[in-house]
């Protein structure tokens, strides 16, 4: 691929990340959240089951209803018991054919012939059954993306990131959908493998058999040969290259973070590697030793990583550092924005943000 030069716009961003709701039902039944200090009651009645991202929360009530609370307001979006998908910003669901979504307080119709959907933060993608077609809903447009005569199985069709998808048309051209604007990378006749991160797309370029990256909307060649392992992040893409080295491609340039790494893996802002016997996790360029020993339960979201811990408790890395939120064996752990809720047994509940651990 054909090099494009840019000019980087470097923008220092804060690991601190807010979030509106960390959900929780507690040994009452109550179904309740906790933030910046308060305990929230959300349904003072059990509930049947929820789904929550950073700043929302959607459930099915004791009726059952289907319900979202942003952290200010409780929405009532149905009373029926459905399936639906939440991201950090979104709520989609299906009644019958017609395929809705919430976003900031309000409800839109996508399709009256809505069939398969996926719900990310900034973009739904989904089938329309009536032209058997694919279709993306971004910044309130619709975009039509690929007409098909056979069935289409939708997260096998498109590389979807939080804001970012890639796919191939009809005539077997990949494109990339970014911020309502159409990137063609090529024709192959055969799958290319990309992967879609926040405002970057990775893939083994086929033509000119280098590894590339689509960096906000532009095209640039990282190594001059494919790479076996890759995932994009939040304006990065980690890598093994051919050496065996883990890489790290951010704001126009590579990096070395291992040259012996075992398991890795991304998501949004975090890298979690092993090295050495080892496990480090990189936020925006800075590493810090999570343990000294291969981590074989943990979750990684936005700039925090939460883990099991030599002992069989909880530990976090949040703001670069190492913090033990309980010794208690077996206790279940989440990540909302950067803070960690941890149950305990006998539904009781501990969460950690902002440096304090606090407890419902």
């Amino acid at each position: 691929m054909k090099n494009i030069l840019f000019t980087l716009s470097i923008v220092i961003s804060s690991s601190v990340f807010s979030q509106a709701v960390i959900p929780f039902v507690d040994f009452n039944r109550w179904f309740r959240s906790y933030d910046n200090g308060t305990f929230k009651f959300i349904e003072m009645q059990e509930i049947k089951g929820y789904k929550a991202g950073d700043n929302l929360v959607a459930y099915i009530d004791i009726r059952g209803n289907l319900r979202v609370y942003d952290g200010k307001e409780r929405y009532d979006l149905s009373n029926m018991n459905l399936e639906f998908q939440v991201s950090d910003y979104m709520i989609g669901w299906n009644i019958g054919t017609t395929l809705q979504v919430w976003r900031d307080g309000k409800t839109k119709t996508l399709s009256y012939f809505g069939g398969q959907y996926i719900v990310k933060d900034d973009i739904v993608v989904f089938t329309d059954t009536r032209s058997n077609s694919i279709v993306a809903y971004w910044n309130g447009q619709q975009y039509p993306m690929q007409t098909s005569t056979s069935d289409i199985f939708l997260k096998n069709s498109v590389k979807i990131g939080e804001n970012i998808l890639a796919y191939a048309d009809n005539g077997g051209l990949f494109k990339i959908f970014y911020k309502g604007q159409f990137y063609e990378v090529g024709v192959w006749n055969g799958d290319i493998d990309l992967k879609s991160g926040t405002d970057i797309v990775a893939f083994n370029d086929p033509n000119t058999r280098t590894f590339a990256v689509f960096d906000k909307g532009n095209f640039l060649d990282v190594e001059d040969q494919w790479m076996k392992k890759y995932k994009a992040g939040r304006g990065f893409v980690v890598y093994e290259n051919a050496g065996g080295s883990l890489m790290v491609y951010r704001n126009g340039q590579t990096s070395q973070l291992s040259s012996y790494p075992g398991n890795w893996d991304v998501v949004d802002d975090i890298i979690v590697y092993e090295n050495g016997g080892y496990t480090y996790c990189d936020v925006n360029g800075t590493s810090i030793e999570a343990a000294n020993y291969r981590l074989t339960d943990f979750k990684i979201k936005n700039a925090t990583l939460a883990f099991r811990n030599a002992i069989g408790g909880v530990s976090a890395v949040v703001d670069g550092k190492v913090v033990e939120l309980t010794n208690m064996p077996g206790a279940d752990f989440e990540i909302f924005g950067n803070s960690v809720l941890v149950k305990l047994a006998g539904n009781n509940y501990i969460v950690y943000q902002k440096g304090k651990l606090v407890r419902a």
